[in-house]
């Protein structure tokens, strides 16, 4: 990789600008961005935290869950910290080799993340459609080789990502317009021929996110074939409510995806801060309502967070005098 140095500027550091048009509002831009963080740190750590000290909750769902949360906080951690820095202290100077090391990080997570859902759309099939072989089939060591090969997959499929950036020669701007570092976003201030990054990202799509989602609607399909075929109304709807969170989570994960890929699609059309702006929610939102979602709508979970954060209102309302 060679970096041309014209008229004093030097492309092995980059300045991320934050939200383009929105620098005077920055400060309450980021009060919502800190309390996301907060929220996100808390609740990801408290879920992992009773998933491994309650054996109860060592079950393949809520171990997948587990996963899920480690992944949020890696999300969270690659962006939301860059984010605050940029919106108090004006503080977007990155190398290169950062910039590239943190594209790395949001994607091969984004990518975990997509792989960690389908694997609990499986589970929830495999729950629904052969609850008797259940904890057969899902051993802990068939979830642990299915954890390894969900980040192996991300990893390997982003690792090329850095070869391609580094061969680029960057001339035309060292002032990125967004918060955190992303490949497309970075190459195309390439003087080079981008195509190979175009094509190698469309490549890594396909056959990782949109992928997952695809199998991810054909193991619901199969669950609402299997759910429908109950004769018991009351069977049908515990066998339904099981895949509640799930659903939710899903649509939080890839709905925000999906409408900041329209936006940069309209790029002309939509104005830069929105864009932006979808960009970050598609990283902050996720990681704080995941955990809510299956605190709230799970009980072993809730009860198990209630025992932790109150487990003095729970010896009382135990213990009842005569």
């Amino acid at each position: 990789m060679t970096t041309l140095n014209h008229t004093g500027v030097s492309y092995m550091v980059f300045y991320l600008l934050g939200i383009p048009g929105l620098e005077d509002q920055y400060w309450w831009i980021s009060i919502p961005f800190l309390i996301s963080y907060v929220i996100a740190l808390l609740g990801n750590s408290l879920l992992i935290f009773i998933i491994l000290a309650k054996r109860s909750l060592h079950e393949p769902m809520y171990l997948f869950l587990c996963m899920l949360a480690g992944a949020d906080l890696v999300l969270s951690t690659c962006t939301v910290p860059q984010a605050l820095a940029i919106f108090w202290f004006r503080a977007g100077e990155i190398s290169l080799n950062g910039c590239i090391t943190q594209l790395l990080f949001i994607h091969s997570t984004f990518i975990s993340e997509s792989g960690i859902l389908l694997v609990m759309a499986f589970d929830r099939y495999i729950a629904i459609c052969y609850p008797l072989r259940y904890t057969a089939i899902l051993t802990h060591t068939l979830i642990g080789k299915i954890g390894a090969v969900i980040f192996l997959r991300s990893y390997c499929a982003i690792f090329p990502v850095i070869f391609l950036l580094k061969r680029l020669t960057f001339c035309r701007t060292n002032i990125l317009p967004t918060t955190v570092c992303e490949h497309a976003g970075l190459a195309k201030y390439a003087c080079d021929d981008i195509q190979i990054n175009i094509w190698y990202g469309v490549f890594v799509l396909i056959l990782t996110v949109i992928l997952d989602v695809v199998l991810i609607f054909v193991s619901y399909v199969l669950i609402l074939r299997a759910v429908f075929r109950i004769p018991s109304s009351d069977a049908r709807h515990k066998a339904l409510n099981t895949c509640g969170s799930h659903v939710c989570v899903i649509t939080l994960f890839y709905g925000p995806g999906i409408f900041s890929t329209l936006t940069h699609g309209l790029g002309q059309h939509i104005s830069p801060h929105i864009q932006v702006l979808l960009a970050n929610v598609c990283v902050v939102v996720p990681p704080v309502l995941n955990p809510i979602i299956y605190g709230v709508k799970t009980k072993q979970i809730r009860d198990q967070v209630t025992h932790v954060l109150f487990p003095q209102k729970i010896c009382l309302w135990k213990w009842e005098p005569d």
